[in-house]
């Protein structure tokens, strides 16, 4: 396997640099021109600034990182289509935020998550949070996608893994000083050199398929995969298939992947940050947008694994595929990359890259906004000036990528698995921070006491489903499909899906009770501003969104 690029591949990955540095300078020397003194709105979330298309292009390319080209192609090596799920639904999702979440933070003149926290429920909830935040957007999220990426672009250029990382970290640092409208207009640039990239690694994935088995062109590679691989074409998982503790049935529907995608796309910082400083009909159309790259996203990340998994199961990559003597499905990937042809491979290269570099450039980015605007500004300067603020979040971005360098190396990331690994792990939080968002959208009486509740109550409850088959039979549920036999583990499992949607259902009705209970006692919680007409969209995004909906249903009901 050829793990060295060739001069046309680093003439590629130097125009892809040149051109994204090129337009990130021009962009900022303009902002520069227009912003004396520096504004911290401008700043954070580009203000006014964003056009729909760049809101759109920046919300994919922070959400697609290594974590989606080597663990979801991983997954498909390993499971097949099914994993698409996080994809497709997110599409969904995506309507449903642009509809109900986005209008509310936009009402409020919410710019921060923490600072929707401290509006809507107190100032400690609102710290325990920022604090939680920030730990886990340093401590996981930049750890992970610098390790990963960093892996990944090791195993195709030849560079050493440490090379790589501090290469990464410090392109990803240029692009973030310059301030959310460089990300944004940058993650243009990054989205389409991502999106070709991919579709190039994609089209020799399917191209090899079909010669093996003595055809030729990207549609007769497909069917070929749809026979060899039957089973990795079905979306959902029936009881007894090996992977249904990772993707349990229709609970990929009407579960707990509700959970996974709504608190993601709705209640997170780096993602909503995007939308944030547009007016309401641009952040629509930006969201809208999204969605439609995500129908997209499974042809880049998923279908390579499944193509490398029918190659495999033939004979080929035994070897490549191997990692300390045992299979591994994360190796599918890079495996491909090192296949492709000279100028193709930088292409590729160039991709992978873009994609690890914009996620990190947005979560450090909003890392800095949360440190800058609901720490610093609220407990180390409170008359802080608008440019302390934008070099506080400066000084923030080079200090949280210099301990995500140092760290990273120390946590066994590459040990850990994949993309199912950080899904199931994020979850352990997921169920109680969305339902402290939702009840406080959708119900003044809420609570801060409440709130409280599901941010720890949800954690320690996620722990306790997790633990409990270790001392508890859990069999009696089985036929339910809520728990299945683990085969590591011989015990029956309550899949991960599943245990947030209880986790989710736990704390709204613990919510509920104590809220009314507090209420019954005088307390008069803050309740937002909103206003029912605010829901209304106008007549294209209606039409795109039924366009979306109609396609993810015609997917599903494709390869139920």
């Amino acid at each position: 396997m050829n793990n060295i690029l060739s001069t046309p591949d680093y003439l590629v990955f130097l125009v892809y640099f040149v051109i994204v540095a090129t337009y990130g300078i021009w962009v900022y020397n303009k902002k520069r021109s227009k912003v004396a003194g520096g504004d911290s709105k401008d700043y954070f979330l580009a203000e006014g600034s964003l056009t729909w298309w760049a809101i759109g292009a920046s919300l994919i390319a922070s959400n697609i990182s290594a974590e989606q080209f080597i663990g979801m192609s991983g997954s498909g090596f390993k499971m097949g289509l099914a994993i698409a799920t996080y994809e497709w639904m997110a599409a969904i999702t995506l309507i449903i935020v642009a509809v109900f979440f986005i209008p509310v933070y936009l009402k409020n003149k919410i710019f921060t998550m923490p600072q929707f926290l401290h509006k809507r429920y107190n100032g400690t909830v609102a710290m325990i949070m920022a604090v939680f935040w920030l730990a886990l957007y340093v401590v996981v999220n930049l750890t992970s996608i610098l390790y990963l990426g960093a892996l990944a672009v090791s195993s195709i250029s030849g560079f050493s893994l440490e090379f790589c990382m501090y290469a990464i970290a410090v392109f990803a640092v240029i692009i973030t000083l310059g301030g959310m409208k460089v990300i944004g207009y940058t993650d243009v640039i990054q989205v389409f050199f991502l999106i070709l990239g991919g579709l190039a690694t994609t089209y020799l994935a399917l191209s090899l398929v079909s010669e093996h088995y003595g055809g030729e062109g990207i549609l007769n590679g497909y069917a070929i995969m749809t026979d060899k691989a039957s089973e990795h074409f079905e979306m959902i998982f029936a009881k007894d298939n090996e992977n249904y503790l990772d993707l349990p049935g229709l609970s990929v529907l009407i579960g707990g992947m509700w959970i996974v995608n709504l608190n993601y796309w709705g209640c997170n910082q780096y993602i909503t940050q995007r939308a944030l400083g547009a007016d309401l009909k641009t952040a629509r159309n930006g969201i809208l947008f999204a969605a439609f790259l995500k129908l997209l996203m499974p042809i880049i990340v998923v279908l390579p694994g499944i193509a490398a998994y029918v190659l495999w199961k033939d004979g080929h990559f035994q070897a490549e595929m191997l990692q300390g003597g045992e299979l591994n499905p994360d190796r599918a990937y890079p495996v491909l990359l090192n296949l492709l042809p000279s100028g193709l491979k930088g292409l590729s290269f160039a991709a992978l890259t873009a994609a690890v570099v914009a996620s990190l450039a947005g979560k450090a980015n909003s890392v800095a906004t949360i440190f800058s605007l609901d720490i610093y500004q609220k407990v180390f300067n409170k008359t802080a000036s608008e440019r302390q603020l934008v070099n506080t979040g400066k000084i923030t971005i080079i200090v949280s990528m210099i301990l995500a360098v140092l760290i990273a190396p120390h946590l066994g990331i590459d040990k850990k698995g994949g993309f199912q690994y950080i899904q199931e792990y994020t979850g352990f939080v997921s169920p109680g921070i969305f339902a402290m968002f939702i009840l406080g959208f959708f119900w003044r009486k809420t609570t801060s006491n409440a709130a409280l509740f599901a941010t720890i109550g949800g954690f320690l409850l996620s722990v306790f489903f997790k633990f409990l088959p270790n001392f508890a039979d859990l069999s009696f549920l089985n036929p339910t499909g809520f728990a299945v036999i683990n085969p590591a583990s011989g015990l029956y499992e309550i899949p991960f899906i599943d245990r947030m949607g209880f986790v989710f259902v736990i704390c709204i009705v613990s919510m509920y009770i104590i809220s009314k209970i507090e209420n019954a006692r005088g307390v008069v919680p803050k309740g937002l501003e909103v206003d029912t007409k605010m829901f209304k969209a106008h007549p294209g995004f209606v039409v795109g969104a039924l366009l979306v909906t109609l396609i993810t249903a015609a997917l599903y009901i494709m390869y139920w």
